[in-house]
């Protein structure tokens, strides 16, 4: 089952919550940020290494490539 991760304001129900399907949820109150998993560690480290070695995409570029692929293009 995927994690949500939601921020409640004491009051309204998030969106989170109403896009759930039917059925019974364990919900509980996080203290920190939870620990990354060894495959988003092991990204993270690659692309510090790719930028400190001068390899990399310029802001801008990958910028444009994240709304492309957000809406299909």
């Amino acid at each position: 089952m995927e994690v949500k991760v939601i921020d409640w304001d004491g009051t309204n129900l998030p969106a989170q919550l109403k896009e759930l399907p039917p059925g019974r949820y364990a919900v509980e109150a996080l203290e920190s940020v939870l620990p990354l998993t060894a495959e988003e560690d092991e990204g993270l480290r690659a692309a510090l290494d790719e930028m400190e070695a001068g390899v990399g995409v310029d802001v801008d570029d990958f910028i444009r490539e994240l709304r492309a692929d957000s809406t299909g293009q």
